[in-house]
């Protein structure tokens, strides 16, 4: 397996397909998976020709099980310490979820100033701010990101089973239909990363205000988020997120679930495809 080995010590995992002088793709996952929920959009990105990365986020997947870390900078830089391994330039960065808020911290702080990034995609991602604070009065209360740290620590194994099982892919809602498969595979992923990283992720994912990544971000920006989305509601993010960046488009899904990017990848995919093409 391929690893790379970041500044303060830490192994992350990556999968690096294609031909090494085609255009790279590179995908950051959302919490608590790995790189495998890529899976539908690095085999089809590979059958059109293009270089496909995926890493597993530190204290995920196949990544270290670190103490530290756990946070959107170190996130961000060890997606940088991937691309500078492998010398990935005129990259398009796609981000899901927990992996948006890392996209947008990656190219602000990363991959603009390097000069290594092309374009960016944020899909039912995070940013700007999840949290409902003063300034972000429409955010969701710290009371639900508690209740997720309770039940990630009581029960993780069982939380996962009923996070993937409902709202995550929209299979709670009526006349849904239901992919075990898919369930199984959300549940695999998850209890391969570490219990630290997971219950420390939901304060980076929840309370990380990307407001100012998202003003930096100046290549072309493509927002994708599912109008039914029980995860990531679209007002607080998508919407939010489309007013700050100076380059983006924004798309949206009708009845699509947080999970839109398994359960309708025919639908994305040729989205991003199109976007990737410009």
């Amino acid at each position: 397996m391929s690893y790379v080995t970041t500044s303060d010590g830490v192994e992350i995992f990556y999968k690096d397909w294609g031909p090494k002088d085609a255009q790279p793709v590179v995908f950051h996952h959302g919490w608590p998976l790995s790189a495998d929920d890529w899976d539908a959009q690095m085999l089809f990105f590979l059958r059109n020709g293009y270089r496909v990365v995926a890493h597993d986020r530190r204290g995920h997947g196949r990544s270290a099980q670190v103490s530290d870390g756990h946070d959107m900078d170190h996130y961000a830089a060890d997606a940088f310490a991937v691309v500078e391994h492998l010398d990935l330039r005129d990259a398009i960065h796609i981000g899901h979820s927990t992996g948006g808020g890392e996209v947008a911290r990656y190219v602000a702080k990363h991959g603009e100033p390097a000069g290594r990034v092309a374009r960016a995609v944020l899909v039912s991602a995070v940013p700007p701010l999840m949290l409902k604070t003063d300034a972000n009065p429409e955010g969701l209360p710290l009371e639900v990101f508690d209740g997720f740290r309770q039940a990630t620590a009581a029960n993780r194994a069982q939380f996962f089973l009923d996070v993937a099982s409902g709202p995550f892919y929209g299979f709670n809602r009526e006349g849904a239909t239901v992919h075990q498969g898919v369930i199984q595979n959300w549940w695999r992923q998850g209890m391969m990363g570490s219990a630290k990283a997971h219950y420390e992720g939901i304060k980076a994912f929840s309370e990380t205000d990307q407001t100012e990544d998202l003003k930096a971000i100046s290549v072309p920006t493509l927002v994708l988020h599912g109008e039914d989305d029980q995860i990531v509601p679209i007002h607080d993010s998508a919407m939010k997120s489309i007013k700050l960046l100076r380059n983006a488009t924004l798309k949206t899904y009708p009845g699509f679930s947080h999970g839109m990017l398994t359960v309708n990848a025919d639908v994305l995919n040729a989205d991003l495809l199109a976007f990737a093409k410009g």
